[in-house]
């Protein structure tokens, strides 16, 4: 009689698992199938790629707080859909792991120096751009060689790990631009190509003209940008693929943050002095598709 109580009992708390199991599978499945727009909303909470090595734009500071034009951005975005700075958490995503990031769902937004491109939107539903920077080159302060983007062939230039920046100069259109043969040196990402720079390991570093100004401004008089743009960056906010919803609320977060002067505001606070002109009117989106 012992057994067959203890078979009984057993047998109900394995059902009573499998129910909460079931009960926990779909309370999961439809959490996934709302907008990140309406989880948003409700959690209070939001997670947020940025890159934690681009001065002036991301930037993890020794004490742990996060600066730069890409985290005011974010911030502001998040505020917009009903989060606030509280109920953030940024995740370092570096070029390599974005799209990965927002497939797996180990980040709600990407707000890193994201460019809009063809080859990057059959991942990734992209929000703006916020703002269009423009790709240029950065040598030592010294470098009288290079004054412009054609002066790179036979020189050594950063490949960055992830970053499509140095096919614009290296390769033809359509990926490319300036199909110059150009010597290329890899490193991590761009805090690695500053560092090899100004080790005399390559020659130049070319990059939207926002991240080598931020970098440029972090040690004055070692580097200098030599004000030759070949090409247009938009900078969008990266949404998981197919996220119409929370795609058109950014774009209307975008467009607010604008008109009420908080992106002239904030362009200005983190790139003022850097001999860089400044866009402070809202740019085109590209739609959310």
């Amino acid at each position: 009689m012992r057994v067959r109580q203890i078979a009984a009992v057993a047998a109900a708390a394995a059902l009573a698992l499998s129910v909460a199991a079931c009960g926990s599978d779909t309370e999961k499945q439809e959490a996934e199938s709302k907008s990140l727009v309406q989880r948003a909303k409700e959690s209070g909470k939001l997670v947020v790629g940025i890159k934690f090595d681009q001065p002036a734009l991301g930037l993890k500071k020794p004490d742990g707080t996060y600066e730069g034009f890409d985290v005011d951005v974010a911030k502001y975005i998040a505020k917009e859909l009903g989060v606030q700075e509280s109920g953030i958490t940024f995740k370092e995503a570096r070029s390599e792991n974005r799209e990965s990031f927002l497939a797996s769902n180990q980040v709600d937004l990407v707000v890193a120096t994201y460019s809009i491109t063809d080859s990057r939107k059959p991942k990734v539903t992209f929000a703006g751009p916020y703002y269009v920077a423009r790709q240029d080159t950065m040598v030592l302060a010294d470098n009288n060689d290079i004054t412009k983007a054609t002066d790179l062939k036979g020189k050594k230039l950063c490949r960055a790990a992830g970053s499509n920046s140095w096919r614009r100069v290296t390769e033809p259109p359509p990926d490319g631009k300036l199909d110059i043969d150009a010597e290329l040196v890899d490193a991590t990402g761009y805090s690695d190509c500053t560092a090899k720079l100004e080790s005399g390991a390559l020659d130049a570093v070319t990059t939207d003209d926002l991240i080598l100004a931020g970098f440029a401004s972090q040690q004055k008089g070692k580097f200098k940008v030599i004000n030759d743009p070949f090409t247009d960056e938009k900078y969008g906010v990266g949404v998981k693929k197919g996220d119409l919803e929370t795609c058109e609320a950014v774009n209307k977060a975008i467009t607010k943050m604008y008109s009420d002067g908080t992106a002239k505001t904030l362009l200005e606070k983190h790139f003022s002095g850097t001999g860089l002109k400044l866009v402070t009117t809202v740019p085109q989106f590209e739609g959310c598709a």
